[in-house]
């Protein structure tokens, strides 16, 4: 029995074509855990269309039955629903694989005669979708052999369309980015590149334009005048474990404020679109980038905190510290928590703060958005200064309950005047009972009909980068040799603390 779940809306998008879905990566963890299982759903769900091809490329040697076995392995332990064994049935029948070397003609010669054989066995119109579940410095080696092959081709209405999509990081700086960003655009065009970033496919992150945009009650007092401030959090509870020697050369700066927080910032801050079109999301999101005050020269001590994980006990197990981890320097200096406070310099936002933090080895996994509002004057129910009414907060859960609460002041029963700060909580599980999709799910299927709305535009990616690597300028200039440490286990370190206190303000409790 396949358990119901809320689908994705059909009624949002055009009808989905039938297409190739090329992985590059298929061998990986990204295809087994996420794109195969997501594609799995978006067929339960009746939005894929009777008629689809997925071909998986690695260099490990596979059969055909045996992708097909490591992939149903895949969906059985992390889709969020049970296999149906008529489902995969007709679902496996349309997966095939192809090893080969990224940097091999050969590869994209083999590649090119079994996609056409599949199309016209299958009776495809010839629409492909090419996702480089891959490293960044596979990105141009592979656009070059797809072209090469002739597997691709140019945006024509009357003519197959042909997509791409890149996993992050998209670099490691903005020349980095730029070079990425070039050998993408020598092969196709900026409407076919879907730069994916799994966090603008949660439910809450889709939901805040929502909840901005679609009730009276928000988008009036959405700005400084009511705004005292914005949290952005991003908790991971684990440590760098095997990933260290990448983590090294990379830290949390690039790691998760670039791309994923930034985003988010940009979601929260942004001004009305005119349309729900694509292009014109996107420009109302790059404005917030390119409102970004700078954070140079001394700024950067004022403006940001950065710390490393030391010894601790994480869930109840003793934990080493980052620069103990294998393949960690003992002279490190990269960041594992980074706290900052950002300012948008534009009408709405102006005096507004916005706090963001993440880091590694804290005591839980979560993410939030959290708007605070300003105070109410000091009379009436918030008289006594010495026990001022709490604020009223509006919190955006992403993970990993996806919902939001809003904290309103209320009266305790009883005879006397007495307030307390109590929360309004709505939560998609319990909401609708059932599990909402996966942001595979919404990103895949919104490729599939070439809605580029929650995907990064080039010049929003060089916009982020460019913000971003005045901070990483700063901090080589300060030339620091050791940075403060926190225990594993513990919310950070006591100069983030120290850091949002000076302004009058705390960090919210997860």
């Amino acid at each position: 029995m396949v358990t119901p779940s809320v689908p994705l809306d059909r009624g949002r998008h055009p009808a989905v074509e039938s297409c190739t879905l090329v992985i590059f990566g298929a061998s990986g963890d990204l295809a087994r855990r996420k794109l195969i299982p997501a594609l799995y759903n978006l067929l339960l769900d009746h939005l894929l269309p009777d008629n689809f091809s997925v071909v998986g490329t690695s260099r490990k040697e596979m059969s055909h039955d045996e992708f097909r076995a490591r992939m149903r392995h895949g969906v059985e332990k992390y889709s969020r629903r049970p296999v149906d064994p008529m489902t995969w049935s007709k679902f496996e029948r349309r997966l095939f694989y192809l090893n080969g070397s990224i940097t091999d003609a050969q590869t994209y010669a083999g590649l090119k005669s079994t996609v056409e054989k599949i199309e016209a066995d299958l009776r495809l119109p010839g629409h492909r979708i090419f996702y480089l579940a891959v490293p960044p410095d596979a990105f141009a080696p592979i656009c070059e052999g797809l072209q090469h092959a002739g597997l691709t081709y140019p945006p024509d209405p009357s003519h197959p369309f042909c997509r791409i999509i890149v996993e992050k990081p998209i670099g490691h700086d903005l020349e980095s980015a730029r070079h990425i960003n070039r050998a993408l655009a020598q092969v196709f065009d900026e409407s076919q590149i879907f730069r994916i970033d799994h966090y603008l496919g949660k439910e809450t992150v889709q939901n805040i334009m929502v909840l901005r945009f679609a009730n009276s009650i928000f988008e009036p007092i959405w700005n400084r005048k009511y705004i005292d401030h914005v949290q952005i959090t991003v908790c991971e509870a684990e440590g760098v474990g095997s990933r260290a020697a990448y983590y090294e050369q990379i830290g949390a700066l690039r790691d998760m404020v670039q791309n994923h927080i930034l985003q988010l910032l940009c979601l929260v801050a942004m001004e009305p679109p005119h349309s729900l079109d694509a292009n014109v999301v996107r420009d109302a999101r790059i404005d917030v980038l390119r409102g970004l005050r700078p954070i140079v020269g001394k700024e950067v001590d004022r403006m940001t905190v950065r710390a490393q994980y030391g010894r601790g006990r994480l869930h109840g197990a003793d934990m080493s510290g980052y620069r103990e981890e294998p393949g960690v320097q003992s002279n490190s200096t990269t960041e594992t928590y980074v706290a900052l406070k950002l300012c948008v310099e534009n009408w709405r936002w102006a005096g507004v703060p916005f706090y963001l933090r993440t880091g590694k080895a804290l005591p839980k996994r979560a993410s939030e958005v959290a708007v605070q509002f300003k105070d109410i004057p000091q009379i009436l129910f918030n008289a006594n200064p010495n026990t001022p009414q709490a604020p009223n907060v509006l919190a955006l859960r992403i993970q990993p309950e996806e919902g939001f609460s809003l904290r309103v002041i209320s009266k305790v029963p009883g005879s006397k005047a007495r307030t307390h700060p109590v929360e309004m909580n709505f939560d998609y599980e319990d909401a609708f009972t059932t599990g909402t999709p996966e942001a595979y799910e919404r990103l895949l299927l919104d490729v599939m009909v070439g809605d580029a709305s929650l995907f990064m535009r080039r010049d929003a990616v060089e916009a982020s980068w460019a913000w971003v690597s005045q901070i990483l300028d700063g901090w080589k200039t300060q030339g620091k040799t050791r940075l403060p440490e926190y225990p594993a286990g513990a919310w950070g370190p006591a100069e983030a603390d120290d850091f949002i206190q000076a302004d009058g303000r705390a960090w919210r409790t997860m």
